[in-house]
């Protein structure tokens, strides 16, 4: 039995106190954002009231649906406490596959639970069924579904002290200890204005994450460039390149040791590179999507060549990443004669926009135009931990709702979990590049037509890319779903191969050998959509790294000894890995 901790009146309180003044603060500072939100909310769903009063014939729909409804309720009260004959009997529902917020024995063997499981899994599909049936604009549509989702994800009965049997349970065993642990940990996280998803002081970057060899080679005042030191006595002589996204920090590739993609490579003699991107400071706001693609991608690429002695090298994006990655790799095929691309290959990145999953339900010409004023931005910038909560809103139970049971319902202290903390680890982005990336590459998604955008002073045109292509989609990406990075087998122009990993947009990414827990298709035919190539897929079991290293060495040279030291007379190290930029807050 856990000690029973007992706070004073007088320290709740004061707790309370703090919590409300940062709650105001944040509330103060973000009082735009907020208007924004209910006023999006508000007419939306103004958009679908005026639909149905319209057309009277969606009020009889929605009357019958709820109908239907209460007969179901009404037969799963008897059927569950008055009696169980065949004659009231109703085919009970079952969570969607990998939701695990029913999975406790007394969800399933205790009436009152089963019935409260019951009663919100029946009412949720009536919700779904109704906005279905509503014939309304597609745009709207989806965004009604993500609102109302995140309606009905709240009013689980998982979510509230006296309809959780965990929760009751632990608080009788504990003799109410967990609900203490709880409310301090309420308050806790009401002060840092936040929801706490792992234990923040048991990683640092630098000391256990991101800690592969390696040394600063190049800065400027948007990146620093690493290259990774040899542990083999040998290498092959085309370098790598990694371009991360800059939404998130590049040290995802680079967690800890028994699962860093970097240390997989450089295990296998291949020279990497990473760009890591600076966090921009409130008052930033001119770094512009052109300044990612010369101060960035291109830049590090002509330092590298410089380094390594080489002609060409091999690109690697991930996410946002390889969206910049197509960008430069179009503006530079232009130059056919001395184009330094070998290959690039795109890890769970989107060059066409046409779905972008749940993020595209609340993205349209609104919010850009709320953007291009500034009403969403603070001081020239849009905050880090803004974008962790728009991506916590697509998975709210598992990235929201179970960690609210966890903590306060619970009282339990955050598990350690790297891949959380990274999360976590927010960047802000420049009001410039975000505008403009969320307005003609996202919105009105100029990046896969010929010639729609203008970047680097050159017009872009994918189809311009003519060296090998590796497409890396994930099969449970909510971030880049794996038909829309397929889309980019269909853009490119050169010889290109689709791999299409488990998981989703970081698991499925950090998938190691030696613990990998998902496998991976290949040899899928190409050229008639994501599907046929699905079905005609092989499946392998394990991690896809190994494949893709043996097509990437096939593209690698020849092998030569390691060099002793990192960069050049003309690019001095800086300092040691991982550098001071990724360390650097919001």
């Amino acid at each position: 039995m856990q000690k029973k901790t007992y706070f004073s009146i007088g320290d709740v309180a004061n707790s309370f106190v703090l919590a409300s003044q940062r709650v105001l603060h944040n509330y103060l500072k973000n009082v735009s954002g907020y208007h924004h939100d209910v006023r999006d909310i508000s007419s939306t769903y103004s958009d679908l009231v005026t639909k149905i009063m319209v057309h009277p014939s969606d009020v009889v729909k929605i009357f019958n649906c709820n109908l239907d409804f209460l007969v179901t309720q009404q037969a799963l009260w008897r059927q569950i406490f008055i009696s169980p004959s065949s004659e009231f009997f109703i085919n009970t529902i079952e969570p969607q596959k990998g939701d695990k917020r029913f999975s406790d024995r007394e969800w399933t063997t205790n009436p009152y639970f089963n019935f409260l499981k019951q009663n919100y899994l029946f009412y949720s599909n009536v919700i779904k069924k109704v906005m279905d049936e509503i014939k309304i604009d597609d745009k709207i549509k989806k965004k009604l579904n993500f609102y109302t989702g995140q309606y009905v994800n709240a009013f689980s009965p998982t979510n509230f002290i006296f309809t959780n049997p965990e929760v009751l349970k632990l608080a009788i065993e504990t003799n109410g200890n967990s609900l203490f642990e709880g409310l301090n940990n309420l308050v806790q996280d009401l002060g840092k204005g936040r929801v706490t998803q792992t234990d923040e002081n048991a990683f640092a970057v630098g000391k256990n994450l991101a800690i592969t060899p390696g040394f600063v080679i190049y800065q400027n005042e948007l990146i620093q460039l690493i290259q990774y030191s040899p542990i083999t006595k040998s290498i092959y002589e085309v370098p790598l390149l990694i371009i991360p996204p800059w939404i998130n920090k590049f040290y995802i590739l680079d967690l800890q040791q028994s699962n860093s993609f970097v240390k997989f490579l450089v295990e296998n003699g291949i020279t990497v590179f990473m760009i890591s991107w600076r966090n921009p400071k409130q008052g930033v706001s001119n770094f512009s999507l052109d300044d990612y693609v010369s101060k960035g991608a291109l830049k590090a690429i002509e330092v590298i060549q410089e380094v390594c002695h080489v002609n060409k090298i091999n690109t690697l994006g991930y996410c946002l990443g390889g969206t910049l990655l197509s960008i430069a790799c179009a503006i530079l095929a232009k130059n056919k004669n001395a184009n330094p691309i070998c290959s690039a290959s795109f890890l769970a990145s989107m060059i066409d926009f046409t779905d972008i999953g749940p993020m595209g339900d609340v993205i349209d010409g609104a919010l850009i135009r709320k953007l291009e004023r500034g009403e969403l931005l603070h001081h020239g910038v849009l905050n880090g931990h803004d974008m962790e909560t728009a991506f916590n809103l697509i998975r709210p139970n598992d990235l929201i709702w179970k960690y609210v049971i966890h903590n306060y319902l619970m009282g339990k202290k955050p598990s350690v979990f790297d891949v959380i903390y990274w999360t976590n680890d927010n960047t802000n982005l420049p009001a410039d590049m975000y505008v403009y990336y969320m307005k003609q590459i996202i919105l009105e998604n100029r990046l896969s037509r010929k010639n729609a955008l203008k970047i680097s002073n050159t017009a872009i045109d994918i189809n311009e890319i003519n060296f090998p292509v590796f497409v890396i989609g994930l099969k449970d990406d909510n971030i880049s779903p794996a038909i829309t990075t397929f889309t980019t087998t269909e853009l490119v122009n050169g010889d290109v191969e689709f791999i299409l990993g488990e998981s989703g947009h970081v698991m499925g990414a950090l998938n190691p050998p030696a613990n990998s827990k998902y496998g991976y298709y290949i040899n899928g035919k190409l050229g008639d959509g994501f599907e046929v190539w699905k079905s005609s897929s092989q499946y392998i079991k394990g991690s896809w790294w190994p494949y893709w290293r043996d097509k990437l060495i096939s593209f690698s040279g020849e092998e030569v000894t390691a060099p002793v030291d990192a960069g050049n007379s003309n690019y001095k190290v800086v300092e040691s890995a991982p550098g001071s930029y990724v360390k650097e807050k919001c």
